[in-house]
């Protein structure tokens, strides 16, 4: 019994921008394709279960430090080299550098307290706020600051800002700023 085979042949012209495909039908025997694999060399047809990779990038740096590809190096007998930083991992740098700064934070005895408006500058503003008859709100709308602000430098709480005292200076038409 003869059984029908067939050889197809794609061939693909290229024209300009498009490529033509013409398919060749030809009818061949079964004695032809047995000829054909052993003229090729190939033999006759088996399945290959080996997996083939294509293309496969050797580990870099940081993949060979993974903790999975350790423990697959251990597990597969491999040499594995470990080395300890110094200090690695504990809290014992930031604990002796700390013992050093209480030490100069001890032996330090600088007053770093910020400067507070003085009491001839808050008696100033209030002086020249009641001679315009104003109240705090309403100087601190002319100088566009919020009212706390005015308080705050009549109370002597305030940190004192240039910016700020020009404005009042302006705002109250007197100069609050005396030279020493």
């Amino acid at each position: 019994m003869e059984s029908h085979l067939a050889s197809i042949e794609f061939l693909t012209t290229n024209v300009g921008f498009f490529s033509l495909l013409s398919l060749s039908f030809h009818p061949i025997k079964e004695t032809q394709v047995r000829e054909r694999k052993t003229m090729a060399g190939i033999g006759p047809l088996t399945q290959d279960w080996e997996p083939v990779v294509i293309r496969k990038k050797p580990p870099s740096a940081a993949a060979k430090k993974d903790e999975k590809v350790v423990n697959a190096a251990r597990r597969a007998g491999a040499e594995i080299e470990s080395i300890k930083k110094s200090n690695a991992g504990t809290n014992k740098a930031a604990s002796s550098s700390t013992s050093l700064n209480t030490r100069k934070l001890d032996e330090e005895t600088d007053n770093l307290a910020h400067d507070r408006v003085p009491p001839e500058l808050k008696k100033a503003i209030m002086q020249a706020r009641m001679e315009k008859k104003l109240t705090q709100a309403q100087l601190a709308q002319m100088i566009n600051e919020k009212p706390q602000i005015i308080q705050e430098y009549e109370s002597g709480k305030a940190i004192p800002n240039q910016q700020i005292i020009s404005k009042l200076e302006r705002a109250l038409g007197t100069k609050l700023r005396r030279n020493k």
